[in-house]
């Protein structure tokens, strides 16, 4: 019997009916690799054309999508496989979707930092141009926040053009290749050692690390619109993650698997299947704090730029600090739905 916690909202794995076997693991695991190779085939063809930016951006976040759901599955139903194969293939889909996933990144940070800029400064924002961020109005902003507002853009945006070379890079390695062929055969091969097992006690462990995790939050903290705790450290001199921001990470990272578990459970593709809207809302409280850590941190990182204006330091100061604030907003949202879903769980 699956450990229910008081606040858990996971829906609990089925116990009755027909039991989800190894077939059925193998039948997802398939499915996942049949989508990244045509996610590859569609990156590859992606070169020329007038949609050729946009299809590459879909065809890497496809990519991305299916390494993410094989990868988790590895790791969720691991004593089920064959464990020479899958703990050599898992850190490989790591790298890959790790890769894939920094250009994206660091242009969604900046376009989050340029956007809430012109917040903090009462500025319209333009609409955003194809491929790029909200463009800005500098005559509009302060002369501190148009010259911290360009110091993100030249920082990330070099970031992000490394970040698409290291992948164009990758993608073109004999790394990338040997994974592209341990996926191509798991199309049409998976390395079962027991055929017959039941999912549903791997699953049921995958939920209960979950719940345990959320147990262990700062929830009676996070309640609360404004959690002063959570700035004590903002103006430390450690470039180092802020230290009550990894748990979250984690119950991030666990919510995820659990999803991925029980789409291996009820024979979903991951794409075309509907989304447990308890599960949705709780995965999107946890995106936005993620992507509000990484652009506290990111304008953190810029305001210890060498000889920058004391003007340009204070407009970095206030928007790391109200991202900070955005991190307490995302936990303050999971909390409620959380807690407020868990009335409704039997």
């Amino acid at each position: 019997m699956a450990q229910q916690h008081p606040d858990s909202t996971v829906p609990a794995v089925q116990t009755a009916g027909t039991a989800p076997t190894g077939g059925s693991l193998a039948d997802y695991l398939r499915a996942q690799a049949t989508e990244f190779l045509r996610a590859l085939r569609q990156h590859r063809e992606s070169g020329s054309g007038g949609n050729a930016a946009a299809d590459s951006v879909d065809a890497a976040r496809a990519l991305r999508r299916s390494v993410r759901r094989v990868s988790g599955s590895l790791h969720t139903f691991r004593p089920l496989l064959d464990p020479e194969w899958s703990e050599g293939l898992r850190p490989e889909l790591a790298w890959v979707s790790g890769t894939l996933s920094m250009e994206h990144a660091c242009a969604a940070r900046l376009e989050r930092l340029l956007l809430a800029l012109h917040r903090l400064s009462g500025a319209a924002v333009l609409p955003a141009q194809a491929g790029g961020p909200a463009p800005q109005e500098r005559g509009t902003l302060t002369v501190g926040a148009a010259k911290a507002g360009a110091l993100l853009d030249r920082q990330l945006t070099l970031a992000r053009t490394r970040a698409h070379s290291s992948a164009l890079q990758a993608l073109g390695s004999s790394r990338f290749h040997a994974v592209a062929d341990q996926v191509a055969v798991l199309a049409s091969e998976v390395p079962l050692t027991a055929a017959d097992a039941d999912l549903r006690p791997l699953a049921r462990a995958a939920e209960e690390r979950l719940g345990d995790a959320v147990a262990a939050l700062p929830l009676v903290t996070a309640g609360h619109p404004y959690n002063a705790e959570a700035l004590i450290h903002g103006l430390s001199p450690d470039p180092a993650p802020h230290p009550q921001d990894a748990p979250w990470h984690q119950v991030r990272l666990l919510l995820r698997l659990h999803r991925y578990a029980l789409e291996v459970l009820h024979g979903g593709d991951g794409v075309s299947d509907p989304v447990d809207v308890r599960l949705l809302t709780a995965g999107q409280a946890l995106d936005r704090h993620r992507d509000a850590s990484e652009a506290a941190a990111a304008a953190s990182a810029a305001a210890r730029t060498a000889r920058i204006a004391p003007a340009t330091a204070y407009a970095l100061g206030v928007l790391h600090a109200d991202q900070r604030h955005e991190v307490e907003a995302a936990r303050f949202a999971f909390q409620q739905s959380w807690q407020r879903q868990a009335l409704r769980t039997p």
